[in-house]
């Protein structure tokens, strides 16, 4: 470029030395307007001549408006003239004779069209150099790497302490971190560092941000680069652009190469349908031999981050390439704590807002979870005019990032309100008669995203996996909206969609996966092998028979059919507090626990109004229950005046 430059630079002083020399031997020409010798005498008899210059019969004139004018007078006029007028007026010294030519504009005016001309001229030049040269230059960096380089002095470093609620994978990148600082000492003791570390994780939960703290702390230059930044449809662009990484972060070792969703240039060879020399697989395998072919502790680490381990070839995992994998789940409650203390430091909560809380009431948030749920509280909070964020902000924002915003607006027709109410109070009312199934937390019937109505649960504790019981207790409680509408309302909807769904998923990953039926055995006939690729898919057979596969059905519809019969059995014994439930949701629309529990605990009653269910709108078999129930309950009570 500076090469380029200088060129351009000689060719316009050249250019410029030519043209003033042209100037020195080409005369100006003439420009000066002509007068006539009448007007002339005008002029002087007004006195606004300033300076005249004889050059023969040529008069050459300035005005004192500073204005520039020539005319011709014969030897004798020019005599008569210059006795009458411009003897007197230069003894008064108004009038001047000057002997040099009386330019109208200075020289340097005569040459600003000239410059401009040529500057034009060489920027066009130089555009059309760049064109006719730019195919060469952009075919010759096509090949190159398009990997962002991070140096440690670019900006504020990230660190580990940037970092929080990962613990344990920050002890287990703390070694890279000493290798990077020291590595005399590893290889004093003939030991070889991991050159490839594979980032693992659920989108959200950090592998991005824990790769640059690693770098952070090292103090390393961080060359980052996206697994799609490799591929271009042309073959071997990839495989050139690998090497051209590799080599550039060989030239700044110490370092390290994050590449990004690996899984987009990573995917495992050979699972296509036709051959095997597209240009993904060649960027693979020039990835695989750079990633092999160093020498003894080059000081280069490779991390990668992907939420697809399951499809990578399995050569890029072997010892030598990708040899550690580093699992980064989603944080329990007190990592959840510690990610919204960092997202917390720049926001103004007020005084009743409790991170403890939030964190017990966000099970499953990712990092980048609970950053945007304290993000999108900030925006409610300013919305409603407020100097600091509330509880009541965070709770809203929660439910946001949940099931989505709050759909009060939406015209909802009477009868849909009370069967999603009936509805979300079946979930409800059964959760709380089950032995493993988390509390209530809050009840709506404000349609939210997609949902008519959302009941949330907040567990006690978090929880690595699930026992039967518990699948069993979870199955039963997708039941109870649907349940709880033919009971009451003796008619169902397409509301509980969702929730057959994920009932029949969870029943039908208890029998294939988990070994739970005492029928088909402990024994896995799952035909998900986390491949996604079409010519697996063709080439595979399912690995059990059809009657196997009868059975699997019996054994599903046996557990639902089951489930329901128990979520039946729970509403028609508290067919009251059902009924409870849905009448304060038709009245307030929203139900928090303590609420609910009060409920429950027969403390608090809906008040009597024209929002809950009249008898007219019940079934006739919801009536026998209610009906039943009182008289049970008017014997017990006679029962107990005689004792």
């Amino acid at each position: 470029m500076n090469r380029r430059i200088s060129g351009v630079l000689l060719y316009l002083m050249l250019i410029l030395l030519v043209i003033f020399g042209l100037r020195l031997i080409t005369p100006p020409q003439n420009v000066i307007d002509e007068k006539t010798a009448t007007e002339f005498v005008q002029a002087l008899e007004k006195k606004s001549v300033e300076e005249i210059h004889y050059d023969g019969s040529k008069v050459t004139y300035k005005l004192n408006d500073d204005n520039v004018f020539m005319t011709y007078l014969p030897d004798e006029a020019r005599t008569n003239i210059y006795n009458t007028y411009v003897a007197k007026q230069v003894h008064d010294g108004s009038v001047q004779i000057t002997e040099e030519p009386i330019r109208e504009k200075p020289v340097y005016m005569e040459w600003i069209p000239t410059i401009f001309v040529v500057v034009a001229l060489m920027a066009f030049w130089y555009y059309m150099m760049n064109q006719s040269q730019g195919g060469g230059a952009k075919m010759g960096n096509f090949g190159k790497s398009k990997a962002r380089l991070i140096r440690p002095d670019e900006s504020k470093h990230v660190t580990f302490e940037n970092v929080a609620g990962l613990v344990e994978e920050k002890e287990e990148l703390s070694e890279i971190v000493d290798f990077l600082k020291n590595p005399k000492k590893f290889v004093a003791m003939g030991a070889r560092i991991p050159k490839g570390v594979l980032m693992v994780g659920p989108p959200g939960t950090g592998k991005t941000y824990l790769s640059r703290a690693v770098a952070g702390e090292a103090k390393v230059p961080f060359f980052i680069m996206s697994g799609s930044d490799f591929v271009e449809m042309f073959v071997g662009v990839g495989a050139s652009r690998v090497r051209d990484l590799f080599e550039s972060a060989k030239k700044n070792a110490p370092c390290i190469i994050f590449i990004d969703e690996i899984d987009a240039v990573g995917r495992r060879r050979g699972a296509g349908v036709g051959g095997g020399h597209d240009e993904r697989e060649q960027t693979l395998n020039q990835l695989l031999v750079e990633m092999d072919g160093f020498g003894e502790n080059e000081g280069v680490i490779v991390m990668a981050a992907t939420n697809r381990a399951d499809i990578l070839d399995p050569a890029i995992l072997r010892p030598g390439r990708f040899d550690r994998t580093v699992y980064v789940g989603k944080p329990d409650v007190r990592g959840r704590e510690a990610i919204l203390n960092v997202h917390s430091k720049n926001k103004k909560l007020a005084d009743e807002v409790e991170l403890k809380s939030i964190a017990k009431k966000t099970p499953g948030f990712t990092p980048a979870d609970l950053e945007n749920l304290l993000n999108e509280a900030a925006l409610l909070a300013a919305r409603r005019g407020e100097t600091s964020i509330h509880m009541e902000d965070i709770n809203e924002a929660t439910l946001k990032v949940q099931a989505g915003p709050a759909k009060k607006s939406k015209v909802v027709t009477e009868k849909e309100r009370k069967l999603t109410a009936v509805h979300e109070a079946g979930h409800a009312v059964v959760s709380s008669h089950l032995k493993d199934s988390d509390p209530v937390d809050m009840i709506t019937i404000i349609p939210r995203g997609m949902a008519g109505g959302f009941t949330a649960y907040l567990p006690e504790e978090d929880k690595s996996f699930m026992t039967k019981g518990e699948l069993l207790d979870r199955i039963v409680s997708l039941l109870g909206g649907r349940v709880a509408e033919s009971l009451v309302l003796d008619d169902i909807s397409t509301g509980a969609g969702n929730d057959i769904e994920r009932a029949t998923a969870i029943a039908r990953s208890m029998i294939k996966e988990y070994g739970m039926s005492e029928r088909m055995g402990t024994i896995n006939y799952s035909d998900d092998e986390g491949e996604v690729f079409i010519g697996k898919d063709l080439g595979r057979a399912r690995n059990y028979s059809e009657k196997t596969a009868f059975e699997i059905d019996e054994e599903v519809k046996a557990i639902i059919d089951t489930a329901y019969a128990k979520c039946k059995a729970i509403l028609s014994e508290h067919m009251e507090k059902l009924l409870e439930v849905s009448d304060t949701l038709l009245e307030k629309e929203t139900i928090g626990r303590s609420e609910f529990e009060a409920i429950m605990r027969g403390e608090q009653s809906p008040q009597d109004g024209d929002a809950g269910l009249k008898r007219e709108d019940l079934s006739d078999e919801a009536k026998d229950i209610i009906d039943h129930t009182s008289h049970d309950e008017s014997n017990d009570l006679t029962d107990a005046m005689k004792h």
